[in-house]
């Protein structure tokens, strides 16, 4: 799958530290932005209040407001000032839902839910991501590339909260997300299933034109700060560097993503 006497691509690639997450430890409980909260009534998610600007008459309020009732949730008009008091993300956008902490998947679902498809299954590994627009960017992506989940480390990783849930804009409600105790571990399971794992690292021996994606992939995209793990990067079975042209040398971590996955959707026609 890989040839180990390729040359590296030129400028590899180095994540880039990213901005610190709040202190306090964020809710998994509410969504935020007109996007995530739509997305998720529509998706079937069990919603059991919406909040709404009180005094805005906007359509797009108004509509989120009927689909909650017609839901079965409860819908209570809030002052604007107490939204941005329950707001961790800052920007939303005059709706707020309470919902139950989202359920995670399994790595075994993510898998079945490829046979189903009928396609090799395409899945990203996140190493210790703590920046939770990173997190919810990197779902959107997934999503939008047709991969069959996200799995992040149960420690050392911002968890679905509610500003992954905003990154994500709505895709959270799609995309399976699966939470482990052991990424290493879990790496050599999907190895025994069938699964190459590929990693992202500036040492790659495999420059990304060359990586080989049509098949089982697993990608894994470290941390914003240090990139992969010592074990998780020992664990991979080749690592893949983005070569890079310009002065800058580094892509953030959903960057990294997005370019991956969609050599992934390339490759697989």
């Amino acid at each position: 799958m890989m040839d180990q006497n390729r040359q590296h691509a030129r400028g590899p690639f180095r994540p880039r530290p990213e901005r610190q997450t709040p202190d306090r430890e964020p809710a998994e409980d509410l969504l935020e932005g007109r996007n995530a909260v739509t997305e998720a009534i529509a998706s079937g998610r069990p919603i059991d209040k919406v909040f709404l600007a009180s005094g805005e008459h906007d359509r797009a309020l108004a509509r989120i407001a009927a689909l909650a009732r017609e839901a079965g949730a409860a819908v209570v008009e809030t002052d604007r000032r107490k939204l941005d008091q329950m707001s961790q993300t800052g920007a939303h956008q005059g709706v707020i839902a309470a919902v139950a902490a989202h359920a995670y998947s399994t790595v075994d679902e993510m898998l079945l839910r490829a046979r189903e498809r009928g396609e090799a299954p395409l899945l990203v590994l996140c190493d210790e991501l703590s920046d939770p627009h990173n997190l919810g960017a990197i779902i959107r992506t997934a999503e939008c590339a047709g991969a069959h989940g996200v799995i992040i480390p149960r420690r050392r990783s911002v968890g679905l909260t509610a500003v992954v849930g905003k990154a994500s804009a709505g895709a959270l409600e799609y995309l399976p997300v699966a939470r482990v105790a052991n990424l290493v571990q879990t790496i050599r399971d999907l190895q025994r299933q069938g699964v190459w794992v590929c990693g992202t690292a500036a040492e790659g021996d495999t420059p990304l034109c060359r990586a080989d994606l049509k098949g089982p992939t697993a990608i894994v995209i470290g941390s914003e700060g240090s990139g992969m793990s010592r074990l998780v990067a020992e664990a991979c079975d080749f690592k893949v560097s983005i070569p890079m042209k310009g002065n800058i040398s580094s892509l953030n971590a959903s960057n990294a993503a997005a370019v991956l996955l969609y050599e992934a959707v390339r490759q697989r026609g």
